[in-house]
């Protein structure tokens, strides 16, 4: 299989150079697979502009999205980033593990949220009637589940260019469900 490795500041294009300053100063580096983005001229732009876009999802209602996204794609780079972000934004350990189960019994609305996001990434968008009527029963709108749609599109994305690159994860590996469970 090919290898992949992650490009340099000295070897990307000028407006990804931009970026990469841009992220070092925001976060004190660039991560790998953000680099990995910038193979491709426009692609880190085009990925942080939909990742960063207005939501109607709070910032802990995207971790709860990425996690369970990521568990379901298997993607041990975006496990291992947003079990940090997750507890950035105030998750416990117990609490990410249970979200990237695709559940949160610590809250019912967000329990809600991380079975939908389970299910359509699970079955392709091809979402359990029982689910989304648990979704919005919790509170949430239709202009939330477009959102949420949204967002598992792009946290797929991200699995996808992990689990086809491989590029190392700079981030403190996530344990895996069955290493906790064991």
């Amino acid at each position: 299989m090919k290898t992949f490795n992650v490009p340099t500041r000295e070897n990307v294009s000028e407006n990804n150079q931009a970026i990469f300053d841009n992220l070092n100063k925001a976060l004190g580096f660039v991560p790998n697979l953000y680099a990995t983005y910038a193979n491709s001229d426009t692609a880190l732009e085009n990925y942080l502009n939909f990742a960063n876009a207005k939501t109607s999802l709070s910032a802990k209602e995207k971790e709860v999205v990425n996690l369970a996204v990521s568990q379901v794609n298997n993607c041990i780079y975006c496990l291992s980033a947003h079990t940090a972000i997750g507890k950035m934004n105030g998750f416990n350990d117990a609490q990410i593990l249970e979200l990237r189960a695709g559940k949160a019994s610590f809250d019912n609305k967000l329990d809600a949220l991380a079975q939908l996001a389970k299910n359509i990434t699970e079955n392709r968008g091809n979402t359990d009637e029982d689910v989304l009527a648990n979704y919005f029963e919790a509170g949430y709108t239709e202009g939330n589940l477009i959102d949420t749609i949204s967002l598992v599109g792009d946290k797929t994305i991200s699995n996808y260019v992990h689990s086809t690159t491989k590029v190392p994860v700079d981030f403190p590996i996530a344990p895996s469900l069955e290493e906790v469970v064991a």
